[in-house]
């Protein structure tokens, strides 16, 4: 098949459709962005062009990573550069099309920022904006400036480039080139990728197997999801690559069904990619043949743990198996199997069409590269975000995700999902690497980043990640099974005011027990936040054991809500919304909350006009109950 001419036809319908003759628009239509409404302003802007007369390019786009902003709509007129957008709900649309294409006046006030071409009165460059100056998008580039189902899209932006450079060396060259780029698993663990490569190049028997962990189950996580939906193709061809240094004629993606965008993105990249011929028995006509299975997955939170994985490929119960053998030996159906998460196969794309040099000039001495992260919580601009490691949390946090919102203080961060760990305000300045992540206790994860302000409660915090753990255990290992159900049945009983003295030397003495006695990953890591928020915040057990109070107002009971007499006017707010009846007082008289019929859902504070500031949460129980 001729590259050549596939790659002249792909840059000139790229360059048609950026600096063709008609305007062009785009919404960035990932999952984030059609919980927001993206669809819905599709079929606006596809109503108001055609009533308007205007004929042009409309295309869908991934996650370009503001999810604080969505929708997102991309707007550019030939010869000017492309100007994105926030919260382009159906009220704006009509106005944002009207201003720009029609009248060529972008408009400042909705602009997030453009791309290309000369600058605009009043409109920065987006990535010289906060929420970019500090990336390096390298993984993530396609994200949000592709059709990630348009294969010609990728290919004019160096796509399957990496490939062609890789069937043209061995297979120890290339493993060769990984190492050279210091790529470390992008899963959590950080295990160099060349040494699995070789690993599985160098064991007896075949056939050899690759296999994507696409079964990304944190909670706030969405790395993996944004980049198979926004660069599917990234993803094949890295997995292609890697299927030919290892020596793999068989490939499988493991993601899980709640993906339903992802993988229709991946189905369709799979079917163009064999197409062009960058899949099939012949590849390009070098003699290497690949192919690529999906496999949907339950939703198993275990099944990320890769033996796991391997049972739920095979068909058999998703728990995990002792190691060694490790999967590099002894994997898929007893063979020598490779498994890389997403976005570890989406950087060996990168390298290989960009080179060694290219990836490893950012990122530190032993953590080279870039990461991306998920960036939610107590954060003003929630986001996908791709940053150097080496990186600290204060630059993250405040540079990038612009603070706490409503003038709150920071408290906390939660680095790698459930397993990992609570990082504290005095180490803001940590650095984001896998050797600094695990000094603090924590560790890097998938790429899950949640912040908490000054109002979470840190026992709560850690009971929450631990019933997700353990809801999540298969219970195959008695260490993990019962430890994690008596290490939250004591946090439940902290939370509730029945929390004993000895209580959080016990939950560090099972939680170590835990971490050193469990088979996989899952119960290795699952104590994390309970025994980093004792490590860093131990006086909130202390008070929530010793003094009955939740200092935070979340523990409904170790808190009261009062109202207090000089502030409340009598407005009747609370007891309309009151769901238990148990505020008492007529229209403009004072009101008093009956204390022991009160379930403390907070209804109360929440229906309490702001101006006033009646309705008050305190720490403890009340002194004096109401009759």
């Amino acid at each position: 098949m001729n590259t050549d001419l596939i790659y002249k036809v792909a840059s000139d319908s790229w360059r048609d459709l950026y600096n063709g003759s008609k305007p062009l628009i785009m919404v960035g239509a990932a999952t984030c962005g059609r919980s927001a409404g993206a669809l819905e302003v599709m079929e606006i802007i596809r109503e108001v062009t055609k009533n308007r007369g205007i004929d042009c390019n409309i295309k869908e786009t991934g996650c370009i990573g503001m999810c604080y902003a969505e929708p997102i709509m991309y707007i550019a007129v030939p010869g000017e550069p492309l100007v994105l957008y926030a919260s382009a709900g159906s009220k704006n649309v009509a106005r944002l099309i009207e201003n720009h294409i029609e009248k060529n006046q972008p408009s400042e006030n909705n602009a997030l920022g453009s791309i290309g071409g000369k600058k605009l009165k009043g409109i920065p460059e987006l990535f010289r904006t906060p929420v970019f100056k500090l990336q390096v998008r390298k993984v993530l580039n396609n994200c949000g400036i592709i059709d990630p189902e348009d294969m010609g899209h990728y290919l004019a932006n160096l796509g399957y480039r990496g490939l062609i450079r890789a069937l043209s060396n061995k297979s120890a060259e290339i493993i060769d080139e990984i190492r050279c780029s210091g790529l470390r698993g992008r899963g959590g663990a950080g295990f160099p990728v060349w040494k699995k490569w070789q690993f599985c190049s160098d064991a007896p028997g075949g056939p050899k197997y690759l296999v994507c962990n696409a079964d990304e189950g944190d909670p706030g996580a969405f790395m993996n999801r944004s980049l198979l939906e926004g660069d599917p193709h990234a993803l094949i061809e890295g997995m292609i690559i890697t299927g030919y240094a290892i020596g793999a004629s068989q490939g499988y993606i493991y993601c899980r069904a709640e993906y339903p965008l992802a993988l229709n993105r991946l189905r369709n990249a799979i079917e163009q990619a064999g197409k062009y011929g960058f899949l099939g028995k012949d590849i390009l006509n070098s003699g290497f043949g690949f192919e690529i299975k999906i496999k949907e997955g339950a939703g198993a939170f275990v099944c990320g743990e890769e033996t796991a994985l391997l049972a739920s490929i095979e068909g058999k119960r998703g728990v995990p198996r002792p190691r060694p053998p490790f999967p590099a030996i002894s994997g898929l159906w007893g063979r020598p199997t490779v498994i890389n998460n997403v976005e570890t196969l989406g950087c060996v794309a990168k390298i290989m069409q960009n080179g060694a040099a290219w990836f490893n000039s950012s990122g530190t001495e032993k953590s080279k590269g870039t990461k991306s992260f998920s960036l939610v919580g107590n954060i003003r601009r929630s986001s996908l975000i791709e940053v150097p490691l080496g990186i600290t949390l204060r630059e993250i946090i405040f540079d990038i995700g612009g603070g706490i919102p409503g003038g709150k203080k920071f408290k906390a961060v939660q680095t790698g999902g459930p397993s990992g760990g609570c990082v504290p305000a005095e180490m803001l300045d940590l650095n984001v690497d896998y050797e600094s992540l695990a000094g603090a206790g924590t560790i890097m994860g998938s790429g899950g980043l949640v912040v908490m302000d000054e109002d979470s409660c840190m026992v709560d915090v850690a009971r929450y990640f631990l019933d997700f753990a353990q809801r999540e255990s298969c219970g195959k290992c008695t260490p993990c099974r019962l430890g994690t159900k008596q290490m939250l049945e004591i946090l439940e009983d902290i939370t509730r005011g029945k929390g004993k003295q000895g209580d959080i030397e016990l939950l560090c003495e099972i939680g170590e027990a835990v971490k050193k006695g469990s088979l996989c990953g899952l119960g290795q890591t699952a104590p994390n936040p309970v025994l980093t928020t004792i490590r860093y915040f131990r006086k909130e057990y202390e008070s929530h054991i010793s003094d009955h109070k939740c200092r935070s107002g979340v523990c409904r009971e170790l808190i009261h809500f009062r109202i207090i007499e000089d502030d409340c006017t009598g407005c009747h707010s609370c007891a309309m919304h009151c769901p238990v009846d148990t505020i008492e007082g007529m229209p403009r008289e004072v009101h008093t909350i009956i204390q022991h019929k009160c379930i403390k859902c907070g209804v109360c504070l929440e229906s309490c006009p702001v101006k006033f500031n009646a309705v008050r949460c305190f720490p403890g129980k009340p002194q004096k109950q109401e009759a």
